[in-house]
Formats: structure tokens, sequence, C-alpha cells
């Protein structure tokens, strides 16, 4: 169906329907930490289905946007200059900028700080330095977690396959064939909240939907799942600057 809008009071939203076939119930919506509202509606459902659900939850919907422009509003763009602050496993650290003497980079967590080393020190050669730096970080830790969280469920044969990949919407998402992506940002998050979403993505080995068998098998491994959701939600506009 595509992008269709919502008149709600004196504000007009954007929102996206996409069709989801292995959605049995009723239609969904979610409103992203980017601001993106995204309603997935099953196969069967009719362009009224999708209306109704939209008019039926327009006031959740403004309210869920406000909390975003809120945290967005106090959202500042990186820099990428020294005495800024980065986040990694859930903690701040200073970014920290040195000019190396050699060709090489290199990006080290020392005392608190991010240290990167650069020979040209312009935002560009940092910025790019310190995103490969996470995806390295992400790839070594990111990968032990799922490793630990799918060793203890018992409709998971073997590891899932993980990908890397930069999301704009998303943190993760599971494939039809069970291979797991995650937003290397992840690795920004404390663990609690990379532990739910390796959990979630995981939980969709066994139901490839959004459900009531989906949450209630997620509730059962996570029974504070909500909670660490809003958690990570609220810090959602930090991580993926």
């Amino acid at each position: 169906m595509g992008i269709e809008r919502l008149s709600y009071g004196d504000e007009v939203f954007e929102y996206e329907v996409i069709v989801r076939r292995d959605l049995t119930n009723k239609v969904q919506i979610h409103v992203h930490p980017n601001g993106l509202i995204q309603v997935d509606k099953p196969d069967g459902a009719n362009e009224s289905d999708v209306k109704k659900a939209i008019r039926k939850r327009a006031r959740w919907i403004k309210t869920q946007v406000d909390i975003v422009r809120d945290m967005r509003a106090h959202a500042l763009p990186r820099e990428y200059v020294s005495g800024e602050t980065h986040f990694y496993l859930g903690r701040r650290y200073r970014l920290k900028i040195e000019q190396s003497s050699s060709p090489l980079s290199s990006t080290k967590l020392l005392a608190g700080r991010i240290v990167v080393e650069v020979p040209n020190p312009n935002v560009d050669r940092v910025r790019g330095v310190l995103r490969r730096w996470y995806k390295e970080r992400a790839a070594d830790y990111l990968g032990r977690r799922l490793e630990i969280v799918a060793s203890d469920m018992r409709w998971v044969d073997e590891t899932p396959h993980l990908r890397l990949t930069t999301m704009k919407r998303q943190w993760g998402n599971c494939s039809p064939n069970g291979e797991i992506t995650l937003n290397p940002a992840l690795v920004k998050a404390p663990r609690d909240c990379i532990d739910y979403v390796l959990t979630h993505e995981l939980c969709h080995l066994r139901e490839h939907h959004h459900g009531l068998e989906f949450y209630q098998l997620l509730a059962s491994r996570l029974p504070n799942w909500k909670a660490v959701k809003s958690k990570l939600d609220s810090m959602a506009e930090l991580l993926l600057v």
C-alpha cells in the first residue's frame, strides 16, 4: 500500500503500510525511534481495516511521535571532536582524538575514554575510523552474546548466522531462512537491552510473526521485556547518531 497520511488535530502524519504474510491476526502499528510510523497488515486485511486501526490508535500515535520529537530535540549531532560523549555497552565515554605519526589509524578504550589515533584528524576520517571500530566490536561482542542466549533456547539447534547491517529503523531482524541481522549500533546499548533484542529475534525462529504466541514465548524467556524495550527506545536517539 505504500505511504499513507493520517490527520489528527492540526497535524498530518505519514505512515508506511507493509503487507506481512506471516501476520495472521490484527493490524499492528509501530512508531520507530526515528519517528517513522510503520503499519503491518495481514495479507488478507483490506484498506478499511488499516484505516480503522489507525483512527482507533491516532491519539497513541501522536503521543509516541511527540516523545520521539522531544528526545530528538535534545540529541545533538555528532561532531567527532575531543570531549564529545559516545557510548559503548551502555557506558558513556569521552572521545579523545590524537594525531598519529604513522599512516595507520587505531581506536582503543583507555581510562574512560575512546581514543582515536588518525594521521589526518578531520571529521570524516574520525567518523569512519570510529564506525569501523564499533562494527568490529559488534561482530565480536554481539556474536558471543548471541551464542550464549541461543544456547538456552531448546528450539535453536545451532547458533544462527549473524549479519551486521546499519539500519535506520530497526535494531535487528530475523529472515525466513533463520539468519539474524543486527544493527552494529546495538553494541552501544546496555547488555540487558542487547539480550532483549537477541531474545526477540531468536524467538522468531519458532514464531515467525508478532502474534499472541510470539509475545507469550518472548515473555516466557524475558518476563520484563517491556521495561527493557522501553529503556532501549528511550536511548535510541543517543545511540543511533
